[in-house]
């Protein structure tokens, strides 16, 4: 997949997720956040007010930190379209 079309896809899958009004289950907010984070290349640390959600965000993201933006961007896509075909 070349790479605007790949960004194009990714964009579009954040969308969806932005725009439904759908409850999600941690989980996959969790790693939603991951890959969002790693494809976008933000290495802020996570700044909830709760130190426990912060601690959950931190172990997503370490769990991503060997995945290329390019495969957290087709991860993003893969889990949105694989969430809302269900």
């Amino acid at each position: 997949m070349s790479a605007s079309k790949l960004d194009i896809e990714f964009f579009e899958a954040v969308e969806r997720v932005n725009n439904s009004t759908e409850s999600f289950p941690a989980d996959f907010l969790l790693r939603l956040y991951a890959y969002y984070k790693r494809a976008t290349n933000n290495d802020d640390k996570p700044s909830s007010r709760r130190p426990i959600i912060n601690a959950f965000k931190m172990n997503a993201l370490l769990q991503t930190q060997d995945i290329s933006p390019e495969g957290a961007k087709e991860a993003y896509i893969e889990l949105v379209n694989s969430y809302f075909e269900e």
